[in-house]
């Protein structure tokens, strides 16, 4: 902007300037009714003309900037306002029902049965101020590259089997199947939490965007020119073209115009973006568009060591 500015006095100046001087030729022309082609040729006004172009051009370049600037700030202004209203219904709901639940305790008496019916949901929203609390914590951790989680040789074929035998209660009516046609161990140099924190995100995802009465996602694996590639597919509703690269941005979320019709805080993504990134990977999305469902490939480099064949 302030070179903006600055090309935009000088080319004032001496657009006043040589205005004086091609007045005063043009007057002279006038007095003496006849016309010298040297004039207009001469190089000192070529000079002049090229120079107050470059000028034009730099202001018209740093309009442009601080447009372009402002534009992307104010999206962002957008998508931030966004992601504190959704994180904060997402913080508030569960309280909410904490409270709920701890004043029925508190007012009436409850029989055993449905004080662990109850006891079991507070459990659960629990769980889920804590999950949303840990991944803005994570996500800044990782962003600030101060993350301290250490890497184990694991086998990640091993570690999803285990991690969807664990957590199925999490799904219960989502049908989660892990393809390895290969019948092969892929040991990979990974943090596990932030790997685990990465599955549970996709397959939350892959339950929430979805609205077949029965929701599905194959989890396949895939050595490949050097990469194991993990891939995500799922029955859910799809997203637009228009969408797909932006799904991985941070606060984006896909709703309406304003995103307000948007499930989640806008941070899942980008947040599994980030621990493939950590695990020096690559992630990316495609899908059919609507009620297509979606397919989330993660591409990690090649085994820390030869891959092994399992046993049936």
């Amino acid at each position: 902007m302030v070179f903006s500015v600055i090309a935009l006095g000088t080319s004032f100046f001496l657009y006043i300037y040589w205005y004086l001087e091609v007045s005063t030729g043009l007057a002279t022309l006038a007095s003496r009714f006849d016309f010298d082609p040297r004039q207009v040729l001469d190089l000192r006004i070529w000079v002049v003309i090229l120079v107050l172009s470059l000028l034009v051009g730099f202001i018209l370049m740093g309009i442009s900037i601080i447009f372009i600037y402002n534009v992307k700030t104010f999206h962002l202004y957008r998508l931030q306002n966004n992601f504190i209203n959704n994180f904060t219904h997402e913080l508030k709901t569960p309280v909410t029902s904490l409270k709920l639940y701890l004043e029925t305790f508190c007012r009436h008496e409850i029989p055993r049965e449905k004080q662990l019916k109850y006891l079991n949901y507070m459990i659960a929203d629990v769980n889920r101020l804590t999950d949303n609390i840990d991944r803005i914590l994570n996500l800044a951790r990782i962003e600030s590259k101060s993350f301290s989680g250490e890497f184990v040789r694991t086998d990640i074929v091993a570690l999803t089997q285990q991690f969807c035998e664990n957590n199925r209660h999490l799904f219960p009516n989502c049908e989660i199947e892990i393809h390895d046609p290969a019948m092969s161990s892929f040991y990979y140099d990974i943090n596990p939490p932030l790997f685990e924190m990465l599955l549970m995100n996709l397959l939350t995802n892959a339950v929430k965007y979805n609205e077949s009465p029965a929701p599905k996602v194959d989890i396949s694996f895939e050595l490949k020119k050097h990469h194991v590639y993990i891939r995500f597919a799922d029955n859910g509703i799809g997203i637009e073209k228009s969408h797909i690269k932006k799904i991985f941005k941070k606060f984006y979320q896909v709703g309406t115009a304003d995103n307000m019709s948007a499930k989640g805080s806008g941070i899942g993504l980008y947040l599994v973006e980030n621990i493939v990134r950590f695990h020096n990977g690559k992630i990316a999305a495609e899908s059919g568009g609507s009620l297509q469902g979606t397919t989330v490939t993660v591409r990690l480099p090649q085994p820390s060591q030869r891959i092994r064949q399992r046993k049936e």
